[in-house]
């Protein structure tokens, strides 16, 4: 049995739960007031109060396969499913990957026209600077009713509601939204997919240009004199592919010489708002934003793991309101670790797996790892592998016993688990 939340669930053949990820869903690091990521999510929901919105920032972590992938028309093959992708529960059950999850609930219960969530969402991924298994996600949705009368006349007028800004915007899709590479749904005009993907598209710049502009203020306010300060805001939209949006697209925001991809977005598949109930009249509109990246660039934080850091010394730095440089206080050296093996035939070995086995065994020690190497014997025909781990720690210094001991565990599964010949 594994406990979450006050809930029993049972485990079986799925379950693939590690405990020190049962232990990340205690943080809510967005519901701190005073962490990067509470304070980044207080930002935004500051600037879109009086909007129509509701704020959900309370959604529990455990959802069934249904909210995260059925209802919002996952394929059964999609890799998203997979074991090595998703931790599960049970069958039934599952680590939310996505703040999608929570589309029935809300679109069943908002009573505004629109909501913001905000939570926690949890994937097997890559070990790097960038990249963590607990992550965090803000997600909006609008809804209008065709029933509406002028329905587009009142879009129109939402339209106008949304405060202006001077940021500078490159669309190409802007009157021409709908093409053969991101089509329209057939329950809609032309012209109500072109009125709904302003509004969307407006309101994602106004909130990117709040975000973007309080933290260039707060840079100047800290004695910054980067070129960037000085230049305009700058955002462009691409075309891009959801499963429960269509026609859908991405921004990417100019920041400090770089385009940054910060939000997707798109019209809601009609089959969504049907599942959840909401009836054939509703169209609107949803975007999904990923927190952490945006939080390392505004606050300066090199590493993905500082944000699940206990260290005071990271803490200490933030306040509520304020974004502030992250200053770093420690830099202490890694070691390096290459464990070689060859696979079995037929081998169901993923990347993610190695990952998984690693953190298992030395958490936040854990920097990154990478495939460096890979080849087949050109006589047996055996497949070889070598990945590259680079144990430090952001709090303390390793040393080469500890490191040893994890390591040789981290083998010692990959033997027993996944039948590898160690080389």
């Amino acid at each position: 049995e594994i406990e979450l939340d006050g809930k029993i669930f049972k485990t079986d053949e799925w379950t693939n739960i590690p405990p020190f990820i049962l232990e990340l869903t205690k943080r809510k690091l967005h519901q701190n007031p005073d962490h990067p990521i509470g304070i980044l999510r207080s930002l935004i929901e500051k600037n879109m109060k009086d909007m129509g919105y509701t704020f959900y920032n309370n959604f529990k972590p455990a959802v069934t396969t249904y909210q995260n992938f059925d209802v919002l028309g996952f394929p059964e093959d999609h890799p998203g499913r997979s074991k090595s992708d998703t931790y599960y529960l049970n069958k039934d059950n599952l680590l939310r990957t996505h703040t999608s999850a929570h589309e029935l609930e809300c679109f069943q219960t908002c009573e505004t026209p629109g909501y913001l969530i905000t939570a926690d969402v949890y994937r097997k991924d890559e070990i790097d600077k960038t990249h963590y298994p607990a992550f965090h996600q803000l997600e909006g949705a609008r809804i209008w009713s065709k029933d509406t009368p002028n329905l587009e006349e009142q879009i129109m007028k939402d339209i106008e509601s949304i405060p202006k800004t001077n940021i500078i915007v490159e669309d190409p899709f802007r009157q021409h939204p709908i093409n053969e590479n991101n089509p329209k749904q057939d329950y809609m005009s032309d012209r109500q997919v072109e009125l709904i993907s302003v509004h969307l598209k407006k309101s994602i710049e106004y909130l990117v240009n709040q975000v973007f502009e309080t933290a260039r203020e707060s840079a100047r306010k800290a004695g910054s004199t980067e070129p960037y300060l000085n230049e305009p805001l700058k955002v462009r939209w691409v075309e891009a592919y959801f499963p429960w949006t269509s026609p859908s697209w991405e921004i990417e925001v100019w920041w400090k010489g770089e385009w940054l991809e910060c939000c997707g977005c798109g019209i809601v598949q009609q089959q969504v708002l049907l599942n959840a109930g909401l009836g054939d009249d509703k169209l609107g509109w949803a975007f999904g934003i990923g927190i952490d990246r945006i939080a390392m660039l505004l606050f300066g934080i090199p590493d993905i793991r500082l944000f699940w850091s206990l260290d005071e010394r990271f803490h200490n730095q933030f306040n509520n309101g304020q974004i502030a440089t992250f200053a770093p206080y420690s830099k202490y050296p890694g070691i390096k670790r290459d464990v070689s093996f060859w696979l079995p035939t037929d081998s169901l070995l993923h990347e993610n797996d190695v990952m998984e086995i690693v953190r298992t065994y030395a958490g936040d020690v854990a920097e990154s790892v990478a495939n460096i190497d890979e080849f087949v014997h050109p006589k047996t025909g055996k497949k070889s592998q070598c990945y590259r781990i680079n144990y430090q720690s952001m709090d303390r210094n390793l040393t080469n016993e500890e490191i040893n001991e994890v390591h040789q565990k981290v083998e010692s599964d990959l033997k027993k688990y996944f039948g590898v010949e160690i080389r």
